[in-house]
């Protein structure tokens, strides 16, 4: 199907994805009178006594800023603010029809550090919390970190975090359907950006058994000269064997593939290198690293993408809508590391997953449902969520 012109076509005939719609009448004056001048007048008064009541006198508690510089979108690259509205009109959607969360599009016209720290501290007041999109690496590590150090709003990363959490709910759901063991399994991450570092310092927390990450010069190696401050970082923390060659080198012997960076980069014999029936996580957009059918083929025993109209999509989309509604619902102000796994574990078993069906459509009502109340049961010490306790017993392996 040829998405790319029906899309366009979409985009001109609507005008964009998103409108702003009155949640009162204005139908009469004193419907005007009582929602603007003169009777907003006690209303701003009363939050200028107590600025919380903005959560409950305004929109506040139910709006959350999508805030983007257009360095990083999809896998397209930088291609500046404007271009970046498409997606982030397209996460705002997805907020409302899933989690019924009014989700702004902010796509600014800076790329400096600061300048992007200093415009989320000046809209905090308007909003409950920040979602930051398609920032480049190494950037948005700084940006994430320092906002949600100086934020009393909770910020969250969605390239980051996100991908983190949908790639181990995509593994747990893998080992499900194999019988293999999370704590058992090597994976080998193609890309070093924001989603690669991310899930690898989550699948690290979920104790795998050894996290590589492979970026444009190879396998990224503890003292490895010319790496940022972030890859100096995660080099600490993960190939254990200090392995130091290519990509093809690097996924020898190991059990799971995950791509987050280039399509088209991965063939048949790069798999039959792998341990036998491996996992392959091909999540590059547009482009998966290699296509499905060669992947079953070259012997592996799950596959999933990144795209929609393939089988197995591990997609980010399954996580934001009932991550916000859960925090927002439970006045969390930091993701913590036990949440995201929670996050991970409860889209996990929204369903039974089978070979062909690993991970829950967006579609599927239960996934947000099953967000929100597992963080409101991790805020209060508890896992066990309806009839799946079996969150108790995996987060009680995964979590120190």
């Amino acid at each position: 199907m040829d998405y790319s012109s029906q899309s366009i076509e979409l985009h001109r005939r609507s005008r964009g994805k998103i409108a702003i719609t009155s949640k009162v009448d204005v139908a009469t004056k004193h419907d005007l009178s009582l929602a603007y001048t003169p009777g907003v007048a006690a209303v701003c008064l009363e939050i200028g006594l107590d600025k919380q009541k903005s959560y409950t006198l305004t929109n506040r508690a139910n709006q959350v800023a999508i805030v983007s510089d257009g360095t990083a979108i999809l896998g397209l690259g930088d291609l500046g603010p404007e271009a970046a509205m498409p997606v982030m009109e397209g996460k705002s959607i997805i907020f409302k029809e899933f989690a019924d969360i009014d989700a702004i599009p902010l796509c600014i016209n800076s790329t400096d550090v600061e300048d992007i720290i200093k415009f989320c501290k000046m809209i905090e007041p308007s909003f409950a919390g920040i979602n930051l999109e398609d920032i480049s690496a190494p950037r948005c590590f700084e940006i994430f970190e320092r906002l949600e150090n100086e934020l009393s709003i909770p910020v969250f990363h969605d390239d980051q975090d996100g991908t983190a959490i949908v790639t181990l709910a995509a593994i747990i759901n893998a080992c499900r359907v194999t019988g293999r063991d999370l704590k058992d399994l090597s994976v080998v991450i193609n890309g070093a950006g924001a989603a690669g570092i991310a899930i690898a310092r989550l699948l690290i927390h979920a104790k795998l058994k050894e996290v590589v990450l492979v970026d444009t010069q190879g396998a990224i190696y503890e003292g490895r000269p010319g790496m940022n401050s972030m890859k100096q970082k995660i080099a600490a923390i993960t190939n254990r064997r200090q392995h130091k060659g290519d990509l093809q080198s690097t996924m020898v012997g190991t059990d799971v593939f995950v791509g987050v960076s280039v399509g088209n980069i991965v063939n048949a014999e790069m798999i039959k290198g792998m341990n036998p029936e491996p996992f392959i996580f091909a999540m590059a957009n547009p482009n998966p690293e290699i296509m499905p059918e060669l992947a079953y083929q070259a012997g592996a025993s799950v596959v999933g993408t990144g795209r929609s109209d393939l089988p197995n999509q591990v997609n980010n989309a399954l996580v934001f809508p009932g991550l916000f509604r859960g925090i927002l619902t439970s006045g969390i102000t930091k993701v913590t590391a036990e949440i995201k796994l929670a996050v991970a574990v409860s889209i996990a078993y929204a369903i039974t997953p089978t070979r062909n069906k690993l991970m829950p459509t967006m579609f599927n009502k239960d996934v947000v449902h099953h967000i929100v109340e597992v963080i409101a049961h991790t805020v209060e010490g508890e896992h066990c969520v309806g009839d799946v306790c079996e969150l108790d017993e995996m987060l009680a392996a995964m979590v120190e």
